[in-house]
């Protein structure tokens, strides 16, 4: 079965100046758009972990797959596409909001679950994680008050459970004793 989609990978990558560099141009040289791109240090030392958003045939994020794979920095890579994983995004939204429309926006950040993180005569500034669907379904809501800015964060990953292959050697009698298939998120 092919089908054209967003394909979320998870890299992690030694790091080392350039490595970016490397990565993101082997998707611009076979002509990929990057949707989403999130790099951050990991839990072991020297290593950063990229998740990486791109809209591919599965033919084609298999062969990405393979070129991220040869890249010399690359450590490890997994597509989590149709894994059990969690995902999530950051964002931060400045809405006007004078005195009038502020009890409005703050009841809609509550059912968001999203924090008020700064308030100033005439906006606030919120801030929510979540789904992409969920965090389009906020902006939604908010677009009538007016949204002067958005900042999101792009996506992150992380496969469930004790198993994940990034999980260091010494978890491993720890992953022997949790039950196959229970995981929680919220």
């Amino acid at each position: 079965m092919t089908s054209i989609g967003p394909h979320v990978f998870v890299v992690d990558v030694e790091d080392e100046p350039g490595v970016l560099t490397r990565v993101s141009s082997l998707f611009r040289r076979r002509a990929f758009n990057i949707v989403s791109l999130t790099v951050g240090v990991t839990e072991r030392p020297g290593i950063s972990r990229m998740t990486i958003v791109v809209d591919a045939p599965d033919v084609a994020a298999r062969r990405i797959e393979a070129h991220l794979w040869k890249l010399v920095n690359v450590i490890r890579v997994e597509d989590v596409t149709r894994a059990a994983a969690v995902r999530r995004e950051l964002v931060m939204v400045k809405v006007a909001a004078d005195t009038e429309a502020r009890t409005h926006v703050m009841k809609l950040a509550e059912v968001f679950r999203a924090r008020v993180i700064d308030v100033s005569p005439d906006s606030l500034i919120l801030e929510s994680t979540g789904t992409s669907d969920k965090i389009a379904g906020l902006l939604d809501v908010l677009r009538p008050f007016g949204v002067l800015e958005v900042a999101r964060s792009g996506h992150v990953a992380m496969v469930r459970g004790a198993n994940s292959v990034s999980a260091p050697a010494e978890t491993d009698e720890v992953a022997e004793t949790v039950p196959d298939g229970v995981s929680y998120s919220v």
